[in-house]
């Protein structure tokens, strides 16, 4: 499709307001209903707030990396931009839907890109109950937290919990622990995409967990139930030689 629309935003970082700075003056720019493409100038957390902001526009998104992490971001240069996304390569990707009842009864909901996860609030490590598609797969697991990872977001939280790095088109997700407690040597499980999970929250009086889908945080949660939504779209584009698919192969090799 032809990139002739560009919104450019940026982080406040000055090298990402420096950038959108040349960048206007090269081409132009335009609000994002009004766009064909959104050009984020930033990191991968700002990536994320770019995506959720506009995540019901079904715009693409071509990152550049002026942030610190970028691993889902293309290489910063201002020439040639036009080139770039005509040549770039799409990745459509599904964010997980993330529902919660919470112990005063109230009910929320929430995207993630990268990941859902749950976290003791307290000093005591939470106790949960694991269902898979309504079938107990884990009676009680004792932990700091245990979350849902997209392939995305597999080389981000979920990497630094030990879980596993899933290529893009795979269809799983990984269902990773946090400092698992009981069973010790439990080190999570890969799951079908389609795939609904749902966490029972035990003792949550004693015990107060919080989910987090993303950067969207719900206390005091009594149960969570989580599944990809796959009415949500999101195109990222990337370079070809700096594909994501590629990223995360080669991650996965890294010392």
């Amino acid at each position: 499709m032809p990139f002739s629309r560009i919104c450019i935003v940026a982080s406040d970082a000055p090298a990402a307001q420096e950038a959108a700075e040349k960048l206007e003056k090269l081409y132009g720019n335009c609000a994002p209903q009004d766009a064909d493409v959104i050009v984020p100038l930033g990191g991968d957390g700002f990536m994320l707030e770019t995506l959720h902001r506009h995540i019901d526009l079904n715009i693409p998104v071509y990152g550049m990396h002026r942030g610190s992490v970028g691993f889902l971001m293309n290489n910063y240069d201002a020439e040639g931009l036009i080139n770039r996304l005509d040549s770039s390569e799409a990745v459509t990707m599904h964010p997980l839907k993330m529902a919660t009842s919470t112990l005063d009864g109230e009910q929320h909901t929430a995207l993630a890109i990268n990941e859902v996860s749950l976290l003791r609030e307290s000093r005591q490590a939470a106790k949960i109950r694991i269902k898979i598609d309504g079938i107990t797969r884990m009676d009680e697991l004792i932990c700091d937290g245990i979350l849902v990872s997209t392939p995305a977001g597999s080389t981000a939280y979920n990497l630094s919990a030990h879980g596993s790095i899933i290529p893009l088109g795979s269809k799983l997700l990984a269902l990773t622990p946090i400092s698992a407690f009981r069973p010790r040597r439990w080190r999570g499980a890969l799951l079908p995409s389609s795939g609904v999970v749902s966490f029972e929250i035990l003792e949550a009086d004693k015990r107060p967990v919080s989910a987090v889908a993303d950067y969207t945080e719900i206390r005091d949660v009594r149960e969570v139930t989580v599944s990809e939504d796959e009415s949500t779209s999101l195109k990222l584009l990337f370079d070809p030689e700096h594909n994501l698919e590629e990223r995360i192969v080669r991650e996965q090799f890294l010392p």
